[in-house]
């Protein structure tokens, strides 16, 4: 099977670059943003949403009822609400977890913020998530944000990634390492 991944992210870029002009133009990046996580937490709960979005089966008029109803039960209206019907009706609702990615990563971008994944192998206290956030902002000279995961079988230490740039200061991978180069020696 081909990987549609490419597609899907030009595709996602476009759409969200779109949603976040008429979003600033009409001055409600935020109030956009908030309601896209509505939806997104919607797919994220029921399989049934996850299904209609993600399956090729639905037709384009299933698709828009479907999407019609929800965001009218859900309450979301104005700029995402015609948003989402567009997408339907165009036959791109698989694409709306990448739109919404994209569309975060865009508002995140125009604010001069960067994002930074962590995985730790324990919770992080709110005076080292300041410190690490102090750090990286002073090494990307942009102000970052953190989305921190918990990965006890990192035994110690961090794994962060910004962009395409990964440091991996984990025990984890040290001791693989260090078990890697032991056996070449003996």
């Amino acid at each position: 099977m081909a990987d549609n991944s490419h597609l899907i992210s030009g595709v996602a870029e476009r759409y969200a670059s779109s949603l976040y002009e008429l979003a600033s133009e009409a001055k409600s990046v935020d109030a956009v943003a908030k309601d896209l996580n509505r939806f997104q937490a919607m797919i994220d709960d029921s399989t049934d949403l996850r299904r209609l979005v993600e399956s090729p089966v639905f037709s384009a008029e299933d698709q828009s009822r479907s999407i019609v109803a929800l965001i009218s039960k859900a309450g979301i209206s104005g700029l995402v609400g015609n948003f989402l019907k567009v997408v339907a009706r165009n036959r791109r609702l698989f694409a709306m977890p990448a739109i919404i990615r994209s569309y975060h990563e865009t508002v995140a971008r125009e604010r001069g913020e960067v994002s930074a994944d962590v995985t730790s192998a324990h919770a992080l206290t709110p005076a080292q998530e300041k410190e690490l956030m102090a750090a990286l902002s002073s090494v990307t000279g942009k102000t970052v944000t953190l989305d921190v995961t918990v990965d006890a079988s990192l035994l110690g230490g961090l794994i962060v990634k910004i962009g395409s740039r990964q440091v991996d200061t984990s025990l984890r991978t040290k001791l693989s390492t260090l078990k890697h180069t032991l056996k070449e020696v003996g």
